[in-house]
């Protein structure tokens, strides 16, 4: 998907009529010509016929010819592994090096 704005950047996804992919929240990180976004979401569990525990994931953006494209993502299976995710990156920008 090739997108103008930042701001319009979205991770839903549907198929067979069913939102797989639910978007729950999102945070522009860094912006300009490599964009970089956050998002929270859920995935649509068939079997329950319910979604799933919130999860994250960090996609980069590359802007060019003015549109975005997805250059790549990173997953977080759960809201504990991201919160020890952050623990470690605040840890490390403490350092200020």
């Amino acid at each position: 998907m090739w997108v103008e704005d930042i701001e319009d950047i979205g991770i839903e996804y549907e198929q067979d009529g069913i939102l797989v992919i639910k978007q729950e929240d999102k945070a522009v990180i860094t912006r300009g010509t490599w964009a970089t976004i956050a998002f929270l979401y859920r995935e649509w569990d068939a079997r329950a016929n319910a979604y799933g525990p919130i999860k994250v994931t960090l996609r980069k953006f590359r802007k060019q010819r003015g549109t975005y494209r997805q250059e790549s993502k990173f997953n977080l299976g759960s809201l504990e592994q991201a919160a020890a995710v952050a623990e470690v990156l605040a840890r490390w920008a403490e350092r200020g090096e």
